[in-house]
C-alpha cells in the first residue's frame, strides 16, 4: 500500500514538469467525454421521446386481439370482454393502465369529401390514461361516456372533408354478416397530432355506441395495456399470456412496431460504438503525451534502474500517469455534461423544423436523457481503453537498460 502511495505521487509530480501539456490533455479528454455523454444524451432522449409518442398514439406496451385479427382487421375477429382471470391481472400492481377498443377500418365521408379511416370505439375514463387522444383535444371536448356517439376527428381530416366543428359525417364499414353498415355521427372534438397520417387516419367514438352500430354486443377488438416503463415489460407480457391463453394473440410493442423496437436495440449498441470511436481519437493524444513524457526521462529512468528500482515500478509509474490523466479529465467531463445537461431538463424546442420532424415521426421538443448507464459506460470506456493506451510506452520504459538509457543524450 505504501508502494502504491510513493508510484502514485511521483506519477503526480512527474505529470506537472510540463504544465501546459498536461493541461491540454486534461481539456483534450474533459471535452471528449463531455462529448461523448452530451451526444448519448440527445440522441437517448430523441430515441426514447419518439417510442413514448408511439406507445401513447394507440399502441400501448402490450396489447390483445383475436389471433386473426392483425392479418384480417375483419368486424368477426373480435373477442369477448376481459373475464375474472385477466381482469385480476389487468388490475394488478405492475399495470399502470388499461381499456378495451372496438377498432375496424371505415370510409368516413363529409358533403364535400371522402377518406378510408380507422374507425374506434373507445372507452373515454380509461382510454384517457393510455394513449394521446384525450389529452390534445383543440376543438370540442372529448367522450363524456361509452354511450357517446358524437366523434372525434384529427385536425387535418377536418380541413381534408372540409367540414366542421358540429357537422355530421358519415361513417360507413361492414357489419358481421357482410353487409354495409352506415351511419351518421357528429362532430363534438378536433384532436392534434404529431403528425398529419395520425390526424387523418383514426376516428373515435364511444365503444357502445359503436358497438350499437356495429351489431357486436359485447364483442372487442383489442386491449390495449400500459406498463410503468416501455423498456422493462416482460413481467407483464409473461402474466397476461399466461392468463389469456392460446385462444388469443398477446403482442408487446416491440412486435407491433417492429422498427422501433429494433431502433431501440440498435441505440444501445451504437452508444457503445460511438464511446469507442471518440476515445480512440483521444487515445492518439494519450499515447504522444506519455510516449513524450518518457522520452523526456530516458537517463532518469536509466538512473533509477540502475539504483534498483525494479521495471514494475516504473511501469506502474508511467500507468500512474495516465490513469491521472483519465481520472482527472473524467471527472471533470462528467461534471460539465451534467451542468450542460441539467439546463436543458425542460426540453430544446425544435419548433423551427416542426415540418421536418412530423415527417419522422419525432416530437417539436427534445429532453436529453442523461442516464446513470451511459454515464458508466463512458467513464469505464476511457479508463479500460486509456488504460491500454498507456501500456506501450510503459512497456517501453520498464524495458530500458540502464547503461544504454544513461547514455542516451
Amino acid at each position: 500500500m505504501k508502494m502504491i502511495a510513493i508510484v502514485s505521487r511521483l506519477a503526480w509530480r512527474n505529470l506537472w514538469r510540463n504544465h501546459r501539456r498536461t493541461l491540454i490533455m486534461l481539456v483534450t479528454i474533459a471535452v471528449g467525454i463531455w462529448a461523448m455523454i452530451f451526444m448519448t444524451a440527445l440522441m437517448r432522449g430523441m430515441v426514447n421521446e419518439m417510442v413514448r409518442d408511439a406507445v401513447r398514439v394507440l399502441p400501448g406496451h402490450v396489447q390483445i386481439h383475436h389471433p386473426a385479427y392483425l392479418d384480417d382487421p375483419n368486424i368477426v375477429n373480435s373477442i369477448a370482454a376481459p373475464d375474472e382471470k385477466l381482469l385480476e391481472v389487468l388490475n394488478g400492481p405492475d399495470i399502470v393502465a388499461w381499456t378495451t377498443r372496438v377498432r375496424v377500418p371505415a370510409v368516413v365521408s363529409s358533403a364535400r369529401e371522402s377518406r378510408s379511416v380507422t374507425f374506434l370505439g373507445v372507452d373515454p375514463a380509461t382510454e384517457a390514461a393510455v394513449s394521446f387522444v384525450a389529452g390534445d383535444i383543440v376543438q370540442g371536448g372529448f367522450l363524456e361516456n361509452g354511450d357517446d356517439d358524437g366523434i372525434i376527428v384529427g385536425r387535418k381530416l377536418l380541413e381534408t372533408l372540409e367540414t366542421d366543428m358540429g357537422k355530421r359525417v358519415v361513417i360507413m364499414t361492414q357489419d358481421p354478416d357482410n353487409e354495409i353498415a352506415d351511419r351518421g355521427f357528429r362532430i363534438t372534438g378536433v384532436f392534434d397530432a404529431n403528425t398529419d397520417a395520425l390526424e387523418e387516419g383514426y376516428v373515435f367514438t364511444g365503444v357502445k355506441a359503436a358497438q350499437g352500430f356495429l351489431g357486436i354486443p359485447d364483442r372487442i377488438h383489442e386491449v390495449a395495456i400500459v406498463g410503468s416503463d416501455f423498456r422493462q415489460i416482460d413481467g407483464i407480457y409473461k402474466a397476461i399470456a399466461d392468463a389469456t391463453g392460446p385462444d388469443f394473440s398477446v403482442l408487446s410493442w416491440t412486435e407491433l412496431n417492429r422498427y422501433l423496437g429494433t431502433l431501440l436495440g440498435v441505440m444501445d449498441g451504437f452508444v457503445l460504438i460511438w464511446f469507442v470511436v471518440v476515445f480512440l481519437a483521444l487515445s492518439f493524444g494519450l499515447v504522444n503525451t506519455l510516449v513524450m513524457a518518457v522520452f523526456e526521462r530516458v537517463r532518469e529512468i536509466g538512473l533509477m534502474l540502475a539504483l534498483g528500482v525494479k521495471p514494475m515500478i516504473i511501469l506502474s509509474q508511467i500507468i500512474a500517469e495516465s490513469l491521472w490523466l483519465l481520472g482527472i479529465g473524467a471527472l471533470t467531463g462528467n461534471l460539465i455534461a451534467w451542468l450542460t445537461i441539467r439546463p436543458l431538463r425542460e426540453g430544446i424546442d425544435l419548433s423551427s423544423y416542426a415540418d421536418g420532424m412530423e415527417m419522422f415521426g419525432y416530437s417539436t421538443t427534445l429532453y436529453p436523457e442523461m442516464t446513470m448507464g451511459d454515464v458508466v459506460t463512458a467513464n469505464l470506456v476511457v479508463l479500460s481503453l486509456g488504460i491500454i493506451a498507456s501500456l506501450s510506452p510503459a512497456i517501453r520504459a520498464s524495458r530500458y537498460q540502464p547503461v544504454e538509457a544513461l547514455t542516451k543524450v
